[in-house]
């Protein structure tokens, strides 16, 4: 009955109770108490999760009916599945690899428009005076000249930094956290390793890195595979290793 009874709260509140009796308004929900509260984070993170899965299968383009997912939550809650365990592990099974399909096609068209719209920006902007290409591609521009020592490979530096997708994105900032970075310098994209021995304490310089130098075809945060990535830094210091 305990059951029956939050399944019926659950359709009303949904409005999917057309095919139930006529229910009364549901009452308004108190979080007066600490289990009231409790069994309201519960149901709102089960809910979180769906649409964060749902949100993510739309993207690649599985889409499923929310209405009927709420309604197998609905008819778990009463022990009432129109399918058995072994049915519903099958289409899900299916639903999984047909997802992973797509999201490997649709990274592989990413992949590949990266790489073509990194290569025509890199080659435009090889040709501006104020960009200097290195022997791996590095690009870089000195956009502040510093008069200190520069580090090498195995020194630990601080620096201030900005990092764009080519469209602008920011996809990170020491400087919108209001805190340097302090890092290995041969512990971090190769791009950076390289660019960074450039540079003199107290310079600043605009790096474009390509993907090779980068990520390459990996994916992290906002960073899609083969993404080219532009970088401000600000090199404040080198570190003290034997400290």
């Amino acid at each position: 009955m305990r059951k029956t009874a939050i399944a019926t709260m659950v359709l009303a509140g949904l409005g999917l109770s057309a095919c139930q009796p006529e229910q009364s308004k549901p009452e308004e929900v108190k979080l007066e108490s600490t289990e009231q509260q409790q069994a309201y984070g519960l149901g709102v993170s089960v809910g979180q999760f769906i649409d964060q899965k749902l949100d993510s299968q739309e993207q690649v383009e599985v889409e499923l009916k929310r209405d009927l997912v709420i309604k197998g939550f609905v008819d778990a809650l009463t022990a009432e599945s129109k399918m058995d365990e072994e049915e519903i592990r099958k289409v899900l099974t299916a639903l999984d690899s047909l997802v992973n399909e797509k999201q490997a096609a649709l990274a592989e068209q990413q992949s590949e428009k990266n790489l073509a719209e990194g290569q025509a920006f890199l080659e435009k902007n090889a040709a501006r005076e104020e960009v200097t290409v290195t022997e791996s591609g590095l690009q870089y521009e000195v956009l502040e000249q510093g008069e200190g020592e520069k580090p090498s490979a195995e020194d630990t530096v601080k620096v201030h930094y900005r990092g764009t997708l080519l469209d602008g994105t920011e996809f990170d900032s020491s400087y919108k956290r209001d805190e340097a970075a302090v890092f290995p310098l041969n512990r971090v994209i190769s791009g950076w390793t390289e660019g960074v021995q450039l540079m003199s304490v107290g310079s600043k310089y605009k790096f474009f890195v390509p993907s090779d130098l980068a990520y390459g075809e990996r994916s992290t945060g906002k960073i899609t595979p083969n993404s080219t990535l532009i970088f401000e830094v600000e090199l404040l210091d080198i570190e003290d290793n034997t400290k």
